[in-house]
């Protein structure tokens, strides 16, 4: 079992009422109840305890009230900052672990993080780099220098300061740290950069190309 709150807090109930009662909430696979901590450009952002499966679109317009000030919706992170983004085409995907997956991310944390059509991508990638940077521990090299190198580059595109080959070499560098760290915490750094660039290279042609933000309008730094 593992020790969070979210587990220890359901045990009372199903020593009470029994594990069929827990099991027939939610899925098949993904039973229970989860708390999603939905953040972002939303209008009514907290934490909901909710029945596994209920659909994103659900999450965020129902629960959460919609985007702030009626802004058309961009993209998803899905469970927390370590998994890869989804976009609108994916708002009916049911939240619970296997759906998830099946669309490309992972549920993980349930930490939903809502981004609308203001929101500059690449920047997203810098400041969710950021952290993994600041919080690699420096054992081994793939983290250490990834993160170091990944934030530089992504810098260096957030100032105007772009380069032909920029990109690809954010890929590269994502391919050699996945998969080649002592922990997690360097496959954590992948996603944000990768499905970014996946799913919204234009935004990063735009930066490199005309020194400036797609979204912005403006280098964000400068």
């Amino acid at each position: 079992m593992i020790n969070n709150v979210e587990t220890l807090s359901n045990v009372p109930h199903i020593i009470n009422k029994g594990a069929e009662w827990f099991a027939s909430i939610g899925t098949p696979k993904s039973t229970g109840t989860k708390i999603f901590s939905l953040s972002g450009q939303v209008k009514r952002p907290g934490n909901y305890e909710l029945p596994m499966g209920i659909s994103l679109r659900e999450l965020i317009y129902e629960y959460g009230g919609g985007i702030l000030e009626d802004r058309e919706l961009k993209a998803v992170i899905p469970g927390g900052s370590s998994t890869p983004i989804l976009t609108p085409d994916k708002l009916d995907v049911k939240l619970d672990f296997e759906s998830v997956v099946e669309a490309g991310s992972m549920l993980g944390s349930a930490g939903v993080i809502v981004m609308d059509e203001t929101t500059c991508m690449v920047n997203v990638a810098w400041r969710l780099t950021r952290f993994y940077q600041h919080e690699s521990c420096g054992k081994c090299t793939p983290c250490r220098e990834g993160t170091y190198w990944m934030l530089k580059i992504l810098e260096r595109i957030e100032n105007g300061r772009g380069e032909s080959g920029d990109v690809e070499l954010l890929l590269d560098i994502c391919n050699y740290i996945e998969g080649y760290t002592v922990c997690p915490l360097g496959d954590a750094a992948v996603p944000a950069v990768r499905s970014t660039i996946e799913h919204f290279q234009e935004e990063y042609d735009y930066h490199i190309r005309n020194k400036a933000c797609m979204v912005k309008g403006k280098p964000v730094f400068k």
